[in-house]
Parts: structure tokens; sequence; C-alpha cells
């Protein structure tokens, strides 16, 4: 691609045409993961940044796969219906009623997603459990309800749609035994899936900058065994430790490396992928 026509896809607020050209040739017909979740991103102006970013990275050859959240937007409608949630180790506990408004949820917004990219000239293709359902879970555990652990991931489902030049989009639902549908934690989902493809990047979009040290500065790069002194010094605590998990687990699994970025700075994908300074923390093995 020369530089004219790079010039018009790329966005004036984006990484450097150099620095997009370096990288262009490393990533081409790579394949991304992309994890699109967060609290912050039902601010409509992030999504439809994010629908941006894909976009470009689509006509610059990459090949993508979407796997998205959908927290706030479940705890909307559990709200409208004055459902109270439990959560157990940062999992929503899910019954047969939430189940089935998790369910309606991330696939409505699982749609949304395809039909934003549609308005951009991109075809993306819904992955659901109503729909080409790809992943199997076992339940995570009893007490948890309808919550699972995926166990299998039909790999040639999603290779084929990525060779008819689509984006698939993935609900973090799942289906186990008697056709029952299971709600998975979006970045398990997300980590499976990469590690499944044995994709050259996840990115994992968060609402926090990254990996913090102790100073609260962001770490630009690290290694595995440096992330898990930091988990021991007590550096990273809470949330970030499941996410920092699944990190681990995919790398340790196939995927060359992960970057945990912040989405609610503009076209932080592109910045992930295509410039020097990246936009988050990248994790490698």
């Amino acid at each position: 691609m020369n530089k004219e026509e790079l010039e018009k896809i790329l966005p004036i607020d984006g990484p450097n045409l150099e620095e997009v050209q370096k990288y262009i040739n490393k990533y081409k017909n790579e394949l991304i993961v992309v994890k699109y979740g967060g609290n912050v991103f039902i601010d409509r102006q992030i999504f439809n940044n994010f629908i941006t970013d894909l976009t470009i990275l689509f006509q610059l050859g990459l090949s993508v796969v979407v796997v998205h959240g959908g927290g706030p937007r479940i705890k909307r409608e559990l709200d409208k219906s004055n459902i109270k949630s439990k959560f157990i180790r940062g999992l929503r506990v899910t019954d047969e009623k939430i189940i089935d408004i998790v369910e309606k949820v991330l696939i409505e917004f699982n749609e949304d997603i395809v039909s934003s990219l549609k308005e951009k000239g991109i075809n993306g293709i819904s992955l659901n459990t109503k729909k080409n359902n790809v992943i199997e879970v076992i339940p995570e555990a009893e007490e948890l309800g309808f919550v699972g652990i995926p166990t299998k991931i039909d790999v040639d489902i999603i290779k084929d749609k990525i060779d008819k030049k689509l984006i698939p989009i993935i609900s973090p639902l799942g289906i186990g035994k008697n056709n029952q549908t299971f709600n998975i934690n979006g970045d398990s989902a997300a980590g499976f899936i990469a590690k499944s493809l044995k994709s050259r990047r996840l990115l994992l979009m968060t609402n926090v900058e990254g990996v913090l040290d102790k100073n609260s500065k962001l770490v630009q790069e690290i290694s595995s065994s440096e992330i898990l002194k930091m988990i021991k010094d007590e550096t990273i605590t809470k949330g970030m430790i499941p996410k920092i998990n699944t990190c681990l687990d995919a790398i340790n699994n196939g995927v060359t490396a992960v970057a945990i970025i912040d989405g609610r700075k503009k076209h932080s994908v592109l910045f992930e992928i295509f410039s020097d300074k990246g936009s988050g923390t990248l994790i490698r093995k």
C-alpha cells in the first residue's frame, strides 16, 4: 500500500504514517483478537471510535476477531426489571431469569457492532448462542448458576468467516449440556478464543491506562515473570489480577503477546499496533 492510499485510510489524529508503514508488513495477514469491554464503553463516542479503528484495521489487511462484553448494558436491563445482582469472585450469579436477560442484551450488543460496521462498508458477522455458536462450556461452579468456563472453540467456523473477509463478532456466551446457554466472563472468553486461534495479538480494551507500577506510572512492556513479581508484592491487586491471569494463560498457549489498552483514548487500537509507543501495557512471555 503506497503513501497516498494510506493517507486516505488513516485518521489525522492517529499514529504517524512512517510508523504505520513500518508495522503494516509485520501484521499483514496476522490475526488480532480484540476484547471490547469495561464500564466506560457504554459511551457512544468511544464505541464509534472503536468501530472506526476496526474499519481501518480491516482496510489495512489485518484479520480481526472481536469478543465483546456487556456488563453495563446487562446491569441497566436488570435494573429495569428490579433484579438485584449478586456477585461471587467478581462473577454475576446467574439464574434462569437472569440468563435470559443476559443473552438478549449481549446478542443485541453483538448485532449493534455488526450493523455499525456495515454503516462503514465493512461486513461483520454475529457469532452467538442463537446464530453460529462457537463456544462450548461447562458450568464454572454450582453457586454461580449459568456461568460457564469455555472448553472448546469451533475454530473452523471462525476461520471460515475470516476467509470470507468478514469480521467475526463473538458474544461471551456458550452452550453447555442440554443446549443450555451460559454467560462467560468476557476476558476469559477472549483469552480462550485467542489461544485457540493462536492469534498474533490479544488486545484487552479496558477503562484503565494499563498495568501501573508502585508510583502509579504506566508500565509499557513487561515479561510474564516480572508481572508475577508485581502480583506477589501487591503492586497489582484486586480486579486486575484475573485480567493478568487471562493474559498469562494466552501467552503461555500460543499467543505472541497481549496488550491491556485504554479504550478511552482515541484510536488506542491503532496506536497499540502501529506505533512504537503503543497505548497500554504489552505483556510478552
